[in-house]
């Protein structure tokens, strides 16, 4: 299921915001509630001091219920009570208009802050006792401070409350805007030609995609080169048949105006050679074309055994020459990989070989295992190749200037593509001890 950074980013962002504005919100609120319920208190204690200081001149508002067994306060706009309790005596009388001590209050309460319970609700009541012994206690019905305590917090929510949808909108804008240059930059790969894709400019991108984009340039340096490298082969192939082609055409001219059978006998020997170097830079054409388009299937293969039936069908060729065609194997050979791959280079490198050894050469094949890989070596005494040309040599259609002897120049290039599928590095070599050339595949271990 394809997942869209926009909306994940959008989604993510504004549930944080959410989530945080809204525990904000409750922090704010419950802060702001004892807040208030703190800032009641100590209204309630300067009360008691102002009135201790000032007894008789406190105003009191009026109380209309006259219920004092249930309930002394009942006016919502004058919900604080003072009474005043001289020293050693029973209440006897309150600060407010009143007849009698409400049931509610207990003499015996200690000076501080005190919660009880009436019949009409719960007080919040603060007892101050004098220098002379006298108290004085001030009380409020807690319904009415919490309900001051909770508007006070309710009002701190707003802002809060007000800023989420907002905070929300702007972080979805925010993100759309940031993503716009991804956008830009895959508008821009699409307007690309397919043949000829060009490096996309990095002016103004943010930083984080700076890298992406310098990754998608190489890769499009790659393509180019890649393309590059086919036109050529396309030219170079061209020019190959080409050359074979128009051969066989002269030869075929010839052959109809010969004027004796012995005269077509011998025409028909240089057009059958051309027909056969035509058949064979075809078969090697589409051994490179498999090659490169194919997906090998992949299994353990025995090479001891490959590289025997491989001998054994070059065999004639090497005797015809005189060459001593021989192999070495310190033990049975085993490589994870594509059967057709590994007899593609194998069978290349001896066909080389023998090709470019001279009469009475030597050419041997080596199966041997290191602690590096499993390795496949084709040595030759023949000619072998200056150092400058061994890279070049793996190109396709490429010939060593003044080498002797025909050829595609395709053979190490199927090789070497055949090498790369596998995972493994082709490599050419002087060899030791002597003029001649070794061929070596190397294949790290299946790990």
């Amino acid at each position: 299921m394809k997942r869209s950074l926009q909306r994940h980013l959008s989604m993510t962002l504004g549930g944080t915001i959410v989530l945080a504005g809204l525990a904000a919100a409750l922090a704010s609120f419950g802060l702001a509630y004892s807040e208030a319920k703190e800032f009641q208190d100590d209204m309630l204690r300067q009360i008691a001091m102002l009135d201790i200081r000032d007894t008789g001149k406190f105003p009191s508002p009026e109380l209309s219920h006259r219920d004092t067994e249930k309930i002394p306060i009942s006016d919502p706009e004058s919900h604080i009570v003072v009474i005043h309790l001289p020293r050693d005596s029973m209440p006897a009388w309150i600060h407010l208009p009143r007849d009698s001590m409400p049931a509610w209050f207990a003499g015996d309460l200690l000076p501080g802050f005190h919660t009880l319970n009436t019949g009409s609700g719960d007080l919040r009541v603060f007892v101050q006792e004098t220098e002379t012994g006298a108290r004085v206690v001030v009380a409020q019905l807690t319904e009415a401070r919490d309900e001051l305590a909770i508007d006070s917090g309710l009002r701190t929510l707003i802002p809060l409350l007000l800023l989420i949808p907002v905070l929300a909108g702007l972080i979805v804008r925010i993100v759309r805007s940031e993503l716009t240059p991804i956008t830009r930059l895959s508008r821009s790969l699409d307007e690309q030609p397919a043949d000829r894709p060009q490096a996309i400019p990095d002016d103004g991108l943010p930083d984080e995609i700076t890298p992406f984009v310098h990754a998608i340039n190489r890769l499009l340096a790659r393509v180019n080169l890649l393309i590059g490298q086919q036109r050529r082969f396309i030219a170079d192939a061209a020019h190959e048949l080409r050359s074979p082609l128009t051969a066989l055409s002269l030869q075929a001219q010839n052959l109809l105006h010969a004027e004796s059978l012995d005269a077509v006998r011998e025409r028909v020997v240089p057009l059958r050679e051309g027909i056969e170097r035509a058949r064979h830079l075809s078969e090697q054409l589409l051994s490179l074309a498999r090659t490169q388009v194919s997906v090998a299937e992949v299994s353990v293969v025995d090479v001891s055994v490959m590289a025997r039936e491989l001998m054994a069908e070059r065999l004639p060729l090497a005797e015809a020459k005189s060459i001593d065609l021989g192999l070495e194997e310190t033990t049975p050979l085993f490589i994870h990989g594509s059967w057709e791959a590994l007899r593609l280079i194998v069978s290349n490198a001896l066909e080389n070989a023998l090709k470019y050894t001279p009469e009475g050469g030597e050419v041997t094949l080596r199966l041997l295992s290191d602690e590096r890989g499993d390795v496949i070596e084709v040595m030759d005494n023949g000619p072998g190749i200056p150092i400058q040309e061994r890279e070049r040599v793996l190109d396709a259609f490429y010939r060593v200037p003044g080498a002797e002897g025909e050829g595609s120049g395709l053979g190490l290039a199927i090789a070497r593509e055949a090498a790369i599928r596998l995972g493994g590095v082709l490599s050419l070599h002087e060899r030791p001890g002597g003029t001649g050339l070794v061929f070596r595949y190397r294949q790290g271990h299946e790990k």
